[in-house]
Parts: structure tokens; C-alpha cells; sequence
């Protein structure tokens, strides 16, 4: 099936849900009210709820249907669930993000960039630094690394409005999932001076490392997100398996 067909109703749910359309709790319209409202079928329906239920904003009940269990907190949170920009947090969250783009330039990845990043050494690539603003003020700094041959026509101004928007709808790309690793690290010059933060308040960074892939297995992105402790939140959404 059409992934934006899918894609479009999951997000058309997800923010009628976070605009309390559907309040905490209440059940969803049932399967055979949404074929009908969305015009698509069963299957469609189907696999927007369950992009909704590995999100964590829905819980699906055999015999009952589908409830909102979602509940929004006060900070902005970032879900490590699932692969979202900054653009789309940040209206997820209903707040006003900007980036600003602090360093663009291309490079070629020498043994120390492959090491870090998981490109092979001699691959093309980009790299962004990128200071993210909500509500006008900075609270992430991104470290972006991506492949040229992947992401060909990449520009700064691309990079200060949605490189994903330019991913999907320009380029045609298919995101599928990202690896991620949380770490606590010292803060640095960079952070300190870009970020505001006092360091006799906070010596230290919520980092996130993440390599990307898309649709044909390529790791297409290799990202080191910098956040301020004292604004972010992360949440996921888990799931036990039953016992073997």
C-alpha cells in the first residue's frame, strides 16, 4: 500500500489526539467508522493504529477497540520511539522551533570521521552543525553527518527549514529506522557557548547518537544531538513480550 496514504492518517490521528479531540482514555472511532471517514481499507487502518500503539499513544483492546492512553507533559519531549525532525517535535509539542545553521560543508571521511560516524573511510559527506531554537531559545545542538550519494543537493537553507521534508517530498526517500544510543557527557566550549548554560548549574549533555537508514539498507545519516538536561524529556514506548 502507498505509504503516504498510511502515513497521512496516522499523523491526521496522532494530532487529533495531542489537540484532545480524542481525550485521555476515550476509545478512537471504530475500524469501520474510520474505512469510511478516511476511504481506505481495513489493512490501511490497521497499520496507521499500529504506528500509533508502537508510539505509544493508543492501546489496542481485543474486543473493545482502539483507546487514547496518551498524556502530554508540560517540558518538550523528544520520542525516541519513533523517527521524527525537529521540525515535527516541535509541533508536536506545540511550541515555535527554528534552526539556525552554524557550520555546512563537505568532506571526505578520513579513518577518525569513520570511526565515529560508522561511514567507511573515503565516503563523501556532508556535515551540518546546527543549533536548534524553542521559543527562541537554544537547547539543541546537532552534529549531522550524511551521505552525499544519498542526499544529493543538500543546502543550507534545506538544512535550516526540514532536511526529512526534503528527504521524503523532494528526494523520495523511504526512512525506516534509526539506531540510537543515549549518553550523559561533559559539556564542551561548543555547548557552553552556543547553549547558555552555566556551568556551576549543569556540568553536563544529554547526548544522542543515531545512524539512519533508509529503504535500501544504506545508512544515509549519522546524527549526535546535544541537548540542555534542564529542558528535554525523553520517553519511549515499551512493550513486554510474554515468556518463551
Amino acid at each position: 500500500m502507498p505509504k503516504n496514504k498510511y502515513d497521512s492518517i496516522y499523523r491526521d490521528l496522532k494530532t487529533k489526539i495531542e489537540n484532545k479531540e480524542f481525550a485521555y482514555q476515550d476509545f478512537l472511532p471504530s475500524e469501520n467508522t474510520m474505512v469510511q471517514t478516511y476511504g481506505c481499507s481495513r489493512n490501511t487502518i490497521r497499520r496507521a493504529v499500529s504506528q500509533l500503539v508502537s508510539d505509544g499513544y493508543v492501546q489496542a483492546l481485543q474486543g473493545k477497540g482502539v483507546r487514547n492512553i496518551f498524556r502530554p507533559v508540560e517540558q518538550a519531549s523528544f520520542t525516541t520511539g519513533g523517527i521524527e525532525s525537529f521540525k515535527e517535535s516541535s509541533l508536536r509539542n506545540h511550541r515555535k522551533g527554528r534552526t539556525k545553521v552554524l557550520q555546512f560543508m563537505e568532506l571526505t571521511a578520513d579513518e577518525k570521521i569513520a570511526g565515529r560516524t560508522g561511514f567507511a573511510a573515503g565516503a563523501e559527506l556532508y556535515y551540518i552543525q546546527r543549533l536548534h531554537f524553542l521559543d527562541e531559545k537554544p537547547l539543541i545542538i546537532n552534529h549531522n553527518y550524511f551521505l552525499k550519494s544519498a542526499v544529493p543537493g543538500l543546502t543550507p537553507e534545506i538544512a535550516e527549514n526540514s532536511i526529512y521534508e526534503y528527504l521524503e517530498n523532494e528526494l523520495h526517500m523511504t526512512i525506516v529506522n534509526s539506531q540510537r544510543v543515549m549518553t550523559v557527557e561533559k559539556i564542551t566550549q561548543i555547548d557552553e557557548k552556543y547553549l547558555h548554560i552555566n556551568v556551576n548549574d549543569y556540568n553536563c549533555m544529554a547526548v544522542v547518537s543515531s545512524h539512519t537508514y533508509n529503504s535500501d539498507g544504506v545508512m544515509f545519516e549519522f546524527t549526535q544531538s546535544r541537548h540542555r538536561p534542564d529542558y528535554f524529556r525523553f520517553q519511549s514506548n515499551a512493550v513486554r513480550k510474554s515468556p518463551v
